[in-house]
Order: C-alpha cells, then structure tokens, then sequence
C-alpha cells in the first residue's frame, strides 16, 4: 500500500464511520466555501457608493480590496503552522467566528471600521484558503477532484450571487451599502454552526512522514511556479471584481447593468470550477488546460479593452470561463503537485501568501493607472501582461512532477 493511501486511511479511520458523518462534513466543507467570497464580491459593484459617501479616491478604494489580500499574504504561512498546534477543526471554527465579527465591523460607521472589518475577514479567510485543499487531500484522497470542484463551485456561486444583488439591495430594496454588506454575516454564522459537529469528529493531525519541509518548499522552482500561477489568477479576479463596474460605469452603463455582468462574469465560472478538477485529475499533466485557460483570458480582456461594448456580455463570459479555469487548476495544483496533507497545507500557505503579494498590488495598481492616465488603456495592458506571464509560468506548474522531485 502507497503512502499516501496509508496517510488517507489513517486520516479518515473514525472520521467519517458513517454516511451521515461524511455528509456532515461535506456540508461543513460547502458552507465555509460559501462565506470566503462573497464578502469580497459584494464591495465591488458598491465601490462608487462607498467612495460617495466616505470621499475615497481610485486608490483607497482599491485598497477596500486590497487590504484582505495583504493579510492573505501575512497569514497564510503560519495557517498550517496554527492547524498543527491547536488542531485544524478548532482553527477552522475560529476563522469562522471571526470572519463574520470582521464583517459586522467593517459594516459599521465610518472609513476606520471600514478597513478594520476588512483586514479581519481578511486574515479568518486566509486560514481557510489554506486548510481546506489539505483537509480534502487528507479526508477524500480518493474524490479530490470532485471535493475540490464541489467546494469551489460553492465558493464561486456565493459569490456571483452577492455580486448580482448588492445594487439591488443597495439601492432598490433600501439596505444602503453598509446593510448589503452586512447581509454576509448570514452565511457566516451558517458555516459556523455547521463546522461546529466537526469539533468532536476530525482528526488534528494533519502531518505526514517524508514530507517537503517548509523551508525546502520555498526552495523548489516548482512551489514558486504554482505560486506565481496562483499570484496571477489572483490579481486577475480581483482587478475585475474591483474594478469593472467602474470601468463600465465611465462607459455609460448603469450601476445595476454593471453589477449583472459582474454576476454574470461569476457565473460563467462556475461549470469550469467543478469540471476542470474532474479534467485535471485524470490527465498526465495540465498544460493543455493551462493554454486555454490563457488564451481565454487574452480575448475576454482584449475584448473588454477594444471591443464592442454591445458584446460586453460575451468578453465578460470569457474573462469567467478562464477565472474558472485557473481558479480549479491552482486548487488542484495543491494536491496533484505534492504527495501529502501537510505537503499540500505548505504549498498552499506558500502559494497564498506570496501569491495575493502579487494579487494585492493589482486593485491598487489598476487604480492608480487610471488615476495618472485618466484611461483605461494602460490598466488593461497590465491585465494582458498578467495572461501572458501566466501561460509561462503555468506550463511549468501543469506538468507532472512533485514538488520534492530532484529534476
């Protein structure tokens, strides 16, 4: 028997005895999805609204969407670290419990609260951006590709909800900004509560024998390909997130309008986030997924950049598709690139944290761009420049190695 079917095994003797238990976690698994996007996809179509009432410029108002990255990139190595000392279920909950303080907080009156809400949620999502591929490694290393697509399709449809309906609720159904942000809480507290039954059930360990140490992992040429890819994909999601409805408010188009091409961006995701894992999963390598991940990405930003604007809606769905591409193949890349649950909680901190360094320049820089350009042009080169790097570098990450191989 493998290792790693032995590390699966052990992992899962006594967690899931029965088939109500392996729902229980299943659900426990959905629901935490659920809550890591949406507190970020509902600021982007109410980004106008907010500078409106606090006088933020381009820049501070991309740091709203920049600051959670930042914490991102400070947590995620020490996520693995937190889970080892106190036991992955017990600093799940806490994330969770804190995720939906930092969302009443940033919900509050005035511009302090609204950052410090907003590093909060920040930091209780980088825990459970890291944990969670490890956790399904280790829970179903046999079903990886389809947790993995599971997760991120709850994850992704959160989120093209919130984006649909923030304006909506904002404005028509008279919640303002601050109450449709508040909205989130919700989901919060239900992923709370249903994480709760796994405190008596998980196993706390999460390591395993002849795993890559920390150290080496930042030593393999291979952990920094899939780190960049991911730092990529990242900046790209959320430059659109924060941005487009403003680019295409300057364009004319109203708020609402706006906010549904947002959705509907988020939606065209969602198939790929569940299929590509599935895809990934049998093939050799990903490579082939990684082309079309990019050459997707060329056409939906060249699109949005000199194409019609009454084909918005086409250029808007293949700017999705591709974020659904990237965004499964890096989950994947956690575990088809290592051989362990700890391997993969280190690769993902490490990919996590340098990775939203990148991404959190992006929301920052689109913005100041345009403020010094007064156009959308250059902003938009960056966003090609992004799509072809990431070609480069995910080509390497797709191919069939570990991150502890020689070669």
């Amino acid at each position: 028997m493998k290792a790693s079917q032995r590390e699966g095994n052990i992992q899962n003797r006594g967690l899931t005895d029965t088939k109500y238990d392996r729902w229980l976690l299943v659900l426990g698994i959905v629901f935490i999805a659920a809550a890591l996007r949406a507190p970020f996809t509902s600021v982007g179509p109410l980004v106008q609204m907010i500078q409106d009432d606090l006088g933020l410029s381009n820049t501070l108002a991309g740091a709203i969407t920049t600051l959670p990255l930042l914490a991102f990139a400070i947590l995620s190595p020490f996520a693995p670290k937190l889970a080892r000392r106190f036991g992955l279920a017990n600093v799940l909950l806490i994330a969770m419990v804190m995720l939906a303080m930092g969302i009443l907080v940033r919900s509050g009156a005035g511009t302090g609260l609204l950052f410090t809400g907003t590093a909060i949620l920040g930091l209780s999502i980088a825990v459970c951006n890291v944990l969670l591929p490890g956790l399904i490694k280790g829970k179903f290393p046999h079903k990886i590709g389809l947790m993995t697509g599971v997760y991120t399709v709850s994850m992704n449809l959160c989120a093209a909800v919130a984006s649909g309906i923030s304006v909506p609720l904002a404005s028509n159904a008279g919640f303002g900004w601050r109450g449709t942000l508040a909205i989130w809480f919700m989901i919060a507290a239900l992923a709370t509560l249903f994480w709760i039954p796994q405190m008596r059930k998980l196993d706390q360990g999460t390591g395993a024998k002849g795993s890559v140490s920390s150290g080496n992992m930042w030593r393999s040429s291979l952990a920094w390909k899939v780190t960049i890819f991911m730092g990529l994909q990242s900046l790209l999601y959320y430059v659109f997130i924060a941005w487009f409805s403003v680019l295409l408010g300057e364009r004319g188009m109203s708020s609402s309008h706006a906010g549904w091409l947002l959705s509907l961006m988020q939606m065209a995701q969602l198939p790929f986030t569940f299929f590509v894992p599935l895809w990934a999963g049998r093939m050799k390598n990903q490579r082939i997924l990684v082309i079309i991940t990019a050459i997707l990405y060329f056409i939906g930003i060249s699109g949005i950049w000199l194409g019609s604007s009454a084909l918005m809606a086409v250029w808007a769905i293949c700017f999705g598709i591709a974020g659904g591409f990237a965004f499964g193949l890096v989950m994947m890349f956690f575990s088809l690139r290592t051989r362990s649950t700890q391997e993969a909680a280190e690769l993902s901190g490490m990919a996590q944290s340098v990775g939203y360094v990148l991404a959190a320049m992006g929301p920052a820089l689109f913005g100041w761009l345009h403020d010094v350009t007064n156009s959308w042009t250059m902003p938009l080169v960056l966003l090609l420049g992004a799509s072809v790097l990431l070609l480069v570098v995910g080509l390497g990450a797709g191919s069939d190695r570990y991150v502890g191989d020689k070669r």
